[in-house]
């Protein structure tokens, strides 16, 4: 079993299981005031494997196992040996970077929670667009396909509209700051991959 399938495995059973026991809930989800004031740091680890109902659970697993497998075969290419530590440290960094700008915002505020692994799963499709800038993406409800790099310009522009426009209780900077993430950590792993990009973007 790939780490992108253990991961929705993980995730689908703690969120289901926690869906239905508002203690566990209450306790894992992300509360920046209870970080601060009680020092429980585990949270900003815990949030990303609860999610609000199967809605928001079913679409996260669904556009992480559509990325996630690209990611795994591509690191599995270029670092042999080391693809699964990389893919971890990916997925977890994008995971808790994404939330840190809300922390800094809510730390004293006691109502503030978040819960959903949108941040981690941003860094997984920002990091196949680098790897992959060649493939194309298809989202619901539009039948043409999107270039990847397309994609991922139009997203960047959405959510951060979204976050300074937008009033749906979803944590669009979350979005924006697992996607930088996911950029920066997989060039960061190879510098090679920018003339990759460019030189498929520009094929």
């Amino acid at each position: 079993m790939n780490i992108t399938n253990i991961i929705i495995f993980i995730t689908a059973v703690i969120s289901i299981v926690a869906m239905n026991s508002e203690e566990l809930f209450s306790k894992l989800r992300f509360n920046a005031y209870d970080v601060k004031h009680s020092n429980q740091v585990y949270r900003f680890f815990t949030y990303g494997f609860l999610h609000a109902g199967y809605v928001h659970l079913f679409i996260n697993m669904l556009v992480l196992y559509s990325f996630g497998i690209i990611v795994e075969l591509n690191f599995k290419t270029y670092f042999p040996g080391k693809e699964g530590l990389y893919y971890v440290l990916l997925y977890l960094g994008g995971l808790i970077l994404s939330i840190i700008p809300a922390y800094g915002k809510h730390k004293n505020d006691v109502f503030y929670n978040a819960v959903g692994a949108s941040g981690a799963v941003s860094a997984v499709v920002f990091s196949s667009i680098i790897l992959f800038p060649a493939g194309k993406i298809f989202l619901f409800l539009i039948p043409v396909p999107i270039p990847a790099p397309v994609f991922g310009v139009l997203y960047v522009a959405y959510e951060y509209y979204m976050a300074k426009n937008g009033r749906d209780n979803i944590g669009h900077d979350a979005h924006l700051w697992g996607a930088l993430f996911g950029v920066i950590f997989t060039i960061a792993l190879k510098p090679g991959l920018i003339a990759i990009f460019l030189q498929q973007i520009g094929g």
